[in-house]
């Protein structure tokens, strides 16, 4: 396993128009599944071989959460998204890269920068085998989701020990009465609850966020409370019982 640390230059947060963010990576080739697992557990994500996870100065909003898995139920509006796209196809395999895929990455974020102004920079079938498709090894996945023979969105997920995490999902906005945001959330989850996972790693969250609030519906969840280093002792605890006071 070989290592390479860096940290990202500080520039305007994403999601907090007022603050600076900056990213501390990790760019490891063939990483361990014990060794990914551990920074999970100290809120770390994935994308292909980079490991990252923020260091912004002054600023802590971004909290990483896990919902338990065996105490989540299906709320009746989880219920109903779910009866609602019984026609969509799902296929779990291997991550891959196609036309169809390029296609609907570069759709969904063409759409968000008018939404949302998020920056629109076209992905190329490389810099999408680098983000999505490198480094999954034995433990990546996608979700594809197809309406009639077309892909319609695609879930890239990790799946370590008693854990599943959400890496990215990007889907066509014709068919968001679908929730297909939600929809993805709630078919890992169902896999995960068929396979007697622990946790599911939804990534991120800004309490009451406009972007980033929709993760507080899959409860009950747990909050990491510290900003552990590698191999400091990550501090979890049951959010709304034990308020989250990072230091």
């Amino acid at each position: 396993m070989r290592l390479i640390e860096f940290y990202s230059e500080e520039k305007q947060c994403s999601y907090i128009a007022s603050k600076k963010s900056c990213f501390r990576y990790f760019i490891i080739h063939n990483v361990s599944v014990e060794f990914y697992y551990g920074l999970l557990e100290r809120g770390w994500r994935r994308f292909g071989n980079y490991f990252f996870t923020p260091m912004c100065e002054g600023c802590i909003d971004c909290i990483s959460i896990r919902t338990l898995i065996e105490e989540f139920n299906f709320s009746k509006n989880h219920k109903r998204v779910l009866k609602k796209s019984e026609n969509i196809q799902i296929c779990v395999q291997k991550p891959s890269v196609s036309q169809a895929h390029i296609d609907l990455y570069n759709r969904y974020h063409l759409f968000m920068q008018n939404k949302k102004g998020w920056e629109y920079n076209p992905i190329t079938p490389d810099a999408y085998v680098d983000m999505f498709v490198e480094g999954h090894q034995n433990f990546g996945y996608e979700f594809l989701y197809y309406l009639d023979s077309e892909l319609i969105g695609v879930g890239l997920v990790d799946v370590l020990k008693d854990s599943i995490t959400a890496v990215y999902f990007f889907y066509d906005h014709r068919f968001a009465h679908y929730s297909l945001g939600t929809l993805n959330i709630l078919k890992q989850i169902q896999i995960a609850k068929e396979h007697h996972l622990k946790y599911f790693y939804p990534g991120y969250w800004i309490k009451d966020h406009y972007c980033m609030g929709y993760k507080e519906r899959f409860t009950p969840f747990e909050a990491l409370q510290n900003i552990p280093d590698v191999f400091d002792v990550p501090i979890w605890e049951m959010y709304g019982i034990n308020k989250h006071s990072l230091k």
